[in-house]
């Protein structure tokens, strides 16, 4: 196990929006988060790297908990896609994809390494933007700046990846490319990732395991074919929708009926 959350309640100044959230992640996993807006699944993401604090419950990483571990230390273990990463326009994407490595940068080092040069040109190399390296960032389109939020991050050479919706507003082509180089990495590298995604039927045909969080709580936890049921989705979605079995070990596809609310 590399991640287990007991019971955590978090939120925004006064305004709790997880409560009582507890979960388990395996190491080498592929876990999703869903769930309707406003029902936590970005602040889920933002409790689990640190960004926001803990009201109650406690979090263990890799068997210690999180405040027995450095900023520094957490930052070489766990790496952090947003939708808003800070994309700087003026860094060419060699430069900021190198800037994943800053975590094992010493207190008086300004300057990169060879190693850092090497990891970041692999970074690069998986991800498929080594011909982008020059470029600078302002000049990409919205998905070669999400493969370029990738490199960064596994530039860090992180165990545990967390992504907030990196196929948001990506047309079908770049989704397919970002989730297939996400499963290539959980398969060949070993390493686990959590993911937030709003398309059910990505989620679905993605993940190995899912969160269904409602109202700032779990709803459920399972295996996509036992989440993505006609009930569960009409319960917390309020909204009547057909589902079929794929090929893909029994995925299921859902298909909003349209015209029907619950």
């Amino acid at each position: 196990m590399i991640l287990e959350i007991k019971d955590i309640s978090s939120g925004y100044g006064r305004r709790m929006v997880l409560t009582g959230v507890s979960l388990r992640i395996e190491r080498g996993e592929f876990l999703g988060i869903i769930g309707p807006n406003g029902s936590g699944k970005t602040t889920l993401l933002r409790a689990i790297s640190g960004f926001l604090p803990l009201v109650k419950g406690h979090i263990t990483f890799e068997g210690r908990g999180r405040e027995q571990i450095t900023r520094r230390e957490l930052a070489q273990k766990m790496a952090v896609v947003t939708q808003s990463s800070d994309q700087t326009p003026l860094f060419s994407v060699e430069e900021f994809v190198v800037l994943g490595r800053l975590p094992y940068r010493g207190n008086l080092q300004f300057m990169e390494t060879t190693r850092d040069v090497e990891v970041a040109e692999r970074a690069m190399e998986l991800t498929g933007i080594g011909h982008l390296k020059k470029r600078m960032m302002g000049e990409l389109s919205g998905g070669e700046r999400q493969l370029v939020s990738v490199a960064r991050a596994i530039a860090q050479e992180p165990r545990l990846l967390l992504l907030d919706e990196p196929t948001a507003h990506l047309d079908i082509g770049h989704q397919v490319q970002i989730m297939d180089l996400l499963r290539q990495l959980n398969r060949e590298h070993s390493l686990t990732i959590v993911m937030v995604l709003h398309d059910l039927p990505l989620a679905s045909l993605s993940c190995e395991r899912l969160v269904l969080l409602n109202q700032g709580r779990v709803r459920k936890i399972g295996r996509p074919e036992a989440v993505l049921t006609r009930g569960v989705i009409e319960e917390v979605y309020k909204i009547s929708v057909n589902i079929m079995k794929t090929s893909l070990k029994g995925r299921p596809l859902i298909l909003p009926a349209l015209g029907k609310v619950v």
